[in-house]
């Protein structure tokens, strides 16, 4: 017979879960492994949410198992280590992302690449490798193991940099490897949520030149005054889709709402780059003959591996680079996803979870 959440392991714990596919989160009993020898448990101060965890309380992708706890944006304090762990002590400040483990054994793994590890544990609602379902951060504590835990910097704010855990990565990881991270480069960004302001700002720090592209004219102001954006296109002005033809040397596509990318594959230069990061619920059309033109390059990305998310932490610390957030109780989250669907928030909701989750 199975045990149940709150019983599987040792160590009781509490959250919000959804249980069906209405995605509605209530409070929730369950338990955490104990510590192990590697690992690092730590109370959870603030979790983002992202985009992410509305698609899955919903099941809008076909995979998820209920109950689910979401949150992949975790900050906290440590409070007990394993006896082998070296990185960390009782009272450091720590992260935890969209990853609790992998292999670390494979090919990727060695190219600190976890995040392609085809034994990747994701940060909830994945299979763990003792057979139990993950939980995520929209709980009062968690626990990891250490490979898979983030040194804090001093000086980044706990809640406006907890959605850097993934909005963060997921924009750096694409400007570094696809050579974007150059002064002088011609940078777009499709979009100006929770992914795209971030990278703006992420952008805008390594010396590139940016172009927000959005379908409203009414985030013009934002774009250029507050988030340091050079340029603003409305992608459905075609005089002005047109003028800027050939203009960007790449492109960081945040939206995850059904769109084309044939206009966008026109505003790049020659071997121009179209990386997707948004991941929208439907299949996009892609007729092939502005790739061939061209030669341009449509490519994926999906956040990135420790080593890399430990350097995008420190260097959003160093160019004081942090979301800008909604601080919201954990009673309220029902509401902020209903907000979410409507694009009604600038531009990511953190949960206070350590000042507003309170056991029953």
């Amino acid at each position: 017979m199975a045990l149940s959440p709150e019983t599987e392991h040792p160590v009781q714990a509490f959250g919000y879960a959804a249980s069906d596919t209405s995605g509605t989160l209530s409070p929730f009993k369950f338990s955490r492994r104990a510590t192990g020898d590697n690992d690092v448990r730590f109370q959870v101060l603030y979790c983002g949410v992202c985009h992410s965890d509305l698609h899955m309380v919903k099941n809008e992708w076909g995979m998820t198992r209920y109950p689910i706890v979401p949150g992949h944006e975790i900050v906290g304090k440590v409070t007990e280590v394993g006896s082998s762990v070296e990185k960390f002590k009782v009272g450091d400040l720590v992260g935890v992302g969209c990853l609790v483990g992998s292999c670390l054994s494979c090919e990727q793994c060695d190219d600190h690449s976890e995040n392609n590890c085809a034994k990747q544990v994701q940060t909830y609602a994945f299979n763990n490798v003792d057979g139990s379902i993950t939980y995520g951060g929209y709980a009062d504590s968690m626990v990891a193991d250490q490979h898979f835990v983030l040194r804090w910097p001093e000086n980044l704010p706990l809640d406006s940099g907890a959605p850097l855990l993934c909005a963060g990565i997921t924009t750096y990881s694409p400007l570094r490897y696809h050579g974007l991270d150059k002064p002088g480069t011609r940078v777009g960004v499709v979009g100006l949520g929770g992914l795209g302001h971030v990278a703006v700002k992420m952008a805008k720090a390594f010396g590139a030149h940016v172009t927000v592209i959005s379908t409203s004219e009414s985030k013009k102001q934002e774009a250029l005054e507050k988030l340091g954006a050079d340029e603003f296109l409305v992608s459905s002005d075609a005089d002005q889709m047109q003028a800027a033809t050939g203009t960007l040397h790449g492109i960081i596509d945040t939206v995850s709402a059904l769109h084309s990318v044939v206009p966008l594959l026109g505003l790049l230069k020659a071997n121009g780059k179209l990386i997707m990061v948004g991941a929208p619920e439907k299949p996009l059309e892609l007729p092939v003959f502005p790739l061939i033109m061209g030669r341009k390059v449509l490519a994926g990305s999906n956040i990135g591996g420790l080593k890399e998310t430990q350097e995008m932490l420190d260097f959003a610390a160093q160019h004081n680079i942090t979301a800008d957030v909604e601080v919201i109780p954990v009673d309220y989250v029902n509401t902020a996803m209903e907000r979410l669907v409507k694009s009604d928030v600038r531009y990511r909701f953190v949960i206070d979870v350590a000042n507003t989750l309170k056991t029953e």
